[in-house]
This record gives structure tokens, sequence and C-alpha cells, in this order.
């Protein structure tokens, strides 16, 4: 358990340089992370480098007893190198360049950015790479941000094509996986095909499918173009990258496969307010954040890095960018700080050091003022540092009993189509998610590829597309497995399949999907189960089956069925179904389940179980009578943290 903060000393005078390093030692920091957006102060002029002012910031950090993280300055490409290669722009879905003037403007696609990137990539670890201060690396910095994974430029367009040649062979292949036939839309050449932008209403399905998985390659091959110069300029360090919450415009699982460590950066407030949300729960989390925000991406991410993750950057204030911008409630960045490290960080590294009193993100708090004073979240996390040193050894992070299945692909096939206004793939995993966990359950979050063997219940939210490999894993681990509406619902191409769905799920649960409908909200459908009448959301399955009916549809129909330990859901059950649902399949899985007070959630951290309280209330910690607590105590307040011993599992 390590601290660390982002610091910038580009930004700031050079003389405060030392007082900062000094400060932060103080005040229990050992990580900080420099140069994610320095390009314009490394190379001033194309070929003229600056290195002094770095390597004195550097040598400044290391005499504190600082480690490093040095980055990847391409998130920000200078003017002078823009205007050298005009063209490297990304294009967005109005077919407008993204110009210059703040950051990540640039495409993936383009070859004379790839190459500009691997100059300043070498430059930069081939400075630095070796230096004893440096313990990591970051590419980049929060690939995808503001939209910028899909670009529509003439690079993206070119390099679409040849990945279409690689994958399909043939021009007459390509047409039967798009269904080209269908308004004529069939080519003669490869050549002759474009990004589907601007089309007069929406593009072929599986045209937009295959653009989405080729846009998402081209952020992998990026990063791994740039981590393996890192590897060879640089062994023996972990080189990591800084993923977003609630982002999924391309497979982070692929990026992380090449990386040693994966990062994100929690803002839970700002989550809680641009996204679905109710404007109940907005109201009530306002200050605290929903009890399940930060919690989903740290089981997600360290799915992502294959155990290992850190929070690269931790909200320590109001941030700048939500359509609101709340501070959060004293104790609430211990809170946060102490839930990631509960569910196995290895770092947390707050943003930023010092509040910057200019530009674009003058509005969003550091650790310090802009004066220089320590802030709230800068006082909190002193008191963590504290606190990591009076509870000692807690041991690693163990795996859940409950994984949930978390498809990136899925989510690109409700996008292209949703079928219904509001059915987002993501919201509905989220919402699985929080059932589990209002029960008490620990959850890994995994990609469909993995080996599920040691899990006892198993929640894929939906997969569309679904392959025999995940079917066969899935078979092997014996778990008990609940599967979403929608799951099997389309072939590798994007197609129906010709048995109907859900596809190849027919050979364990022998039903079919024969219509489906989409209702808007307030009109139903609402469910039977245990002779009360519960809501559902958006989606309606009508099922042919002689399975069991486990909950029906109040105008008739299959609802939710099973056959021996695989169960499935017809339509998006809404909570109070949701929570029956999850509770029913993990008893089955002989899970032990603990029903927590509203916004009370726990992690197991090797032999330490941790409560943190979400609720805008004082609560009791759900730990036993004669609990030997290690923080907190038995009474949980607003923003509390309450830690205590357990038996090793």
């Amino acid at each position: 358990m390590k601290l660390g903060v982002c610091y910038y000393p580009e930004h700031w005078p050079e003389e405060l340089w030392a007082d900062d390093a000094a400060r932060m030692a103080q005040l229990g920091i050992s990580w900080v992370r420099i140069g994610e957006f320095a390009w314009s102060r490394i190379e001033p002029q194309a070929g003229r480098f600056d290195w002094d002012w770095l390597d004195r910031a550097v040598d400044t950090l290391a005499s504190a007893g600082l480690k490093i993280v040095m980055c990847t300055p391409t998130a920000t490409p200078p003017k002078w190198l823009v205007d050298r290669h005009p063209d490297m722009l990304a294009v967005d879905a109005q077919g407008r360049p993204r110009r210059f003037g703040s950051r990540r403007h640039y495409c993936f696609s383009s070859e004379a950015y790839r190459a500009e990137c691997k100059r300043i990539t070498e430059a930069v670890a081939g400075r630095y790479g070796r230096h004893p201060a440096v313990g990591a690396w970051q590419t980049d910095n929060e690939f995808g941000c503001h939209d910028t994974t899909i670009s529509y430029s003439a690079h993206a367009a070119q390099r679409f094509r040849s990945w279409l040649s690689r994958r399909y062979q043939s021009v007459d292949a390509l047409n039967r996986a798009w269904g080209a036939v269908f308004w004529s839309q069939e080519y003669r050449t490869f050549e002759e095909v474009d990004p589907p932008l601007l089309t007069v209403t929406e593009a072929n399905p599986s045209h937009r499918l295959d653009y989405n998985r080729f846009a998402s390659e081209e952020v992998a091959s990026f990063n791994r173009l740039q981590v393996e110069i890192i590897r060879r300029l640089s062994p023996g360090r972990d080189v990591t990258h800084n993923f977003m919450g609630f982002y999924t415009e391309f497979d982070h699982f692929d990026v992380g496969r090449d990386l040693d460590v994966a990062t994100w950066d929690s803002y839970p407030l700002g989550f809680l307010e641009q996204f679905w949300f109710s404007a109940d729960e907005k109201q009530r989390y306002l200050r605290q954040g929903h009890p399940d925000i930060s919690a989903f991406h740290h089981d997600l991410y360290r799915g992502v890095g294959r155990g290992r993750w850190w929070v690269m950057e931790q909200q320590p204030g109001p941030v700048n960018w939500a359509r609101y911008n709340p501070a959060p409630l004293p104790g609430m960045v211990r809170a946060w700080t102490w839930e990631a490290f509960a569910h196995g960080a290895e770092v947390v590294s707050y943003f930023r050091w010092r509040q910057a009193p200019f530009a674009q993100e003058q509005m969003h708090a550091g650790l310090n003022r802009p004066d220089n004073v320590l802030d709230q979240g800068g006082v909190e996390a002193r008191e963590v540092a504290a606190e990591i040193a009076t509870l000692g050894s807690s041991g690693a992070s163990r795996r859940g009993h409950v994984a949930l299945v978390f498809s990136y692909e899925a989510d690109w096939q409700f996008s292209i189509q949703p079928h219904a206004q509001g059915f987002r793939w993501l919201q509905l995993a989220f919402e699985m998610y929080a059932a589990l966990r209002r029960l008490g359950l620990d959850v890994d979050i995994l990609p469909p590829e993995a080996d599920f063997s040691g899990h006892a219940l198993v929640v894929a939210p939906s997969l569309p597309i679904l392959d025999d490999q995940t079917l066969d894993a899935l078979a092997a681990s014996g778990a008990v497995v609940l599967f979403g509406p929608r799951t099997g619902s389309r072939t590798r191409e994007g197609h129906i399949p010709q048995t109907l769905p859900p596809g190849p799920l027919q050979r364990r649960l022998p039903l079919r999907v024969v219509r489906v409908e989409s209702i808007r909200p307030g009109a139903g459908p609402t469910v039977e189960h245990g002779g009360a009448e519960y809501g559902a959301r958006l989606w309606r399955e009508v099922l042919e089956c002689d399975l069991p009916a486990l909950a029906m549809f109040t105008e008739g129909g299959v609802a939710w069925t099973r056959s021996e330990s695989w169960h499935y859901l017809a339509t998006w059950p809404e909570t109070a179904l949701l929570d029956i649902v999850i509770a029913t399949v993990a008893q089955e899985a002989r899970l032990p389940l603990q029903r927590l007070e509203e916004g009370v959630r726990l992690r197991r951290l090797g032999d330490v179980q941790f409560a943190f309280n979400f609720a805008p209330e004082a609560r009791r910690t759900p730990a036993p009578e004669d609990a030997s607590y290690v923080l907190g105590g038995p009474e949980l307040p607003v923003a509390g943290v309450a830690a205590w011993r357990v038996e090793a599992a």
C-alpha cells in the first residue's frame, strides 16, 4: 500500500520544486507521476531537446526519496508537430478535424504520428530508462478521452481497408459477412470501402461493428509500439496506462495484455453526475459517490491488469469537468483511498499535487490549494499514510467467489443496435454488479475468454456474441451461471443466428427466442414471481421452451428460466426483482450472503475485512460483536471506514 501524486514541475517556478518534493515525502507520498503533457517543453522545436529542466526535476524528486512514474508525452503533440503533419489530426463523426488547442488531438491511425511517437518515446526512455529513481512508466494518457478512439480520417480509412483485407481475404467474404446485398451495399474491391461515416440513415451494423473492432486494435497497437520501446530501453520497470471510468470504446483487456500493471483515474463524484444515475441517486450520493462506482472499476482494472493495478488519479476535491462539481464530504478522500486498497490496489495516486491557477483545469482541486496551503484532500491523504503505517500487512487480494463477465464487444453491439432508447450494456452490467455487492459479495470482473475455474457463480449480463470457447470455459468451471437478455443473439458477423437466439447457448439451455420487443418506460413489462408483481425495463423476449418458469411475464410467457445450474433472463429486471434473481443464484452456488444496509459495502483483503459507508447517515458496522478492529469501530459514520481481522480463508 503506497501513496502517489501527479506532479507538473513545468507548471511551477523551479524554486518551489525542492520544497514540493520534501513536503510530498513528509505527507507520506512514495510515487510521483510526471511528464505526460510536457512534449512542448521537452522538445520545443523539431529535433531540439531541452533536457536540463527535466533532469533537475527528476533529481530533485529522487533526492527526496521519491520514486517516479515517467510518462511518454504523446497525448499532447506540440503545435510545431501539428503544423508539420496537419493530417495527423483525428476526424470526428461529422467529418471535422479535431483541432489543436487542448489535448488528444491525434489519430491513432496516422503513420506519421506513430513515427513521431516512436521517436519521442525512444528519446525519453533513452534519457531516463535506467535512472534509479524511475521505477515505472505510463504510456500516453487516458486513451480515448474526449471521444478520440474512433477517427474517420483518411489514414484510418486506409488502415481499415487493410484490416478488412487481412480479416476477410476476399471482398466476396466481406459482402457475405456484412449482408451487403441489403440496400445494394455490395463492394467490388476493399478500396471501395469507407468508414461508416455520414450515411443518409443508419450504417450497416456489421460495418460499424468491424469499425469498432478495428479502432480498438489501433489503440492496442499504438500502445504496444511504445511499450516495446520502453521495455528495450528501461528493462525491469513496470509499464502501465491510465484507463478511464465508464469508458468502453476500445477493449481494455486487449491493451492490458501488453502492460505489467493496469491503472485507472478515479473520479467518483464526476462519474455520478455525468452518467445514467437517477436524480434521487445523484442527490443522495452527491458528495460521497455511488457506493459501487469506484469498486466496479477497481475490480474491472484488477482483471485488466491480471491481478496488478493502481489508481493513477484519485479525486482529491471538486473536479472541473462534470455538469456540477461538488466537494467531497469530509472523510471521503480517505474512504476512497482505503476502498481502493481493500480491492487490492498497490498504489493510490492523487490528482494533483497543487491546483493550477491557469488554463483548462484551474477549477480542478489538488492536494494543495493554488496558494500552496494543504487542502482537505491533502489532509486526508496524510491521515491515510499514518494509518497504513499502523495497519501493517494484510495480505494480498484474494480471488472472489463470483465472476462477472465483461465484454467490450457486447457494449459495442448494444450501442450499434440498442433497439430501445437507454438500453445500455454497461448499465446492465453495472446494475448486476451492484446487486452482488449489496449481498456483501466480492466480485472478479473478467473477459469472456477467461478461465472461470474457482468461481462458484458467474454472471454474464449479456453476451450477444457467444462463442464455444466461452461456453466450454463456463461448463468446465462447474459454476452456477446467470445469463442476461440478448445473450447469443448475434453471430460473429453481427447477424441473427439461423437457429435463433440464444444461438450456441441452446446446447445447455434448450430454448429459443422467437420474438423481441422494446417497451417505453412506464409501459411495462411486468413480471410475476412468488406471488408478487415486479417491474422490468425496456425489453421482453418471447421464449419457446419446456424449461421451468422461475418468473412469468404478467401477460404470459417465461421471464426467467433455468436448465440445471444455468439460468436465463428474458428481460432486464428492475432493482427489487434483480436482487431476488441474484440472491437466488448466489444461494444456489452456496455463497455466504450478508444483506447490507443501504449505502454500506464490504471488501475483503487478505485477513482484513473492510466496511465503507456511502450513505448520508451513520450505520452500524456489519462486523461480529467481538471484532478486532484495526480501523474504526462498531459505529460506521458518514464517509466512515472500518476494518477488522478475520480468519484466513
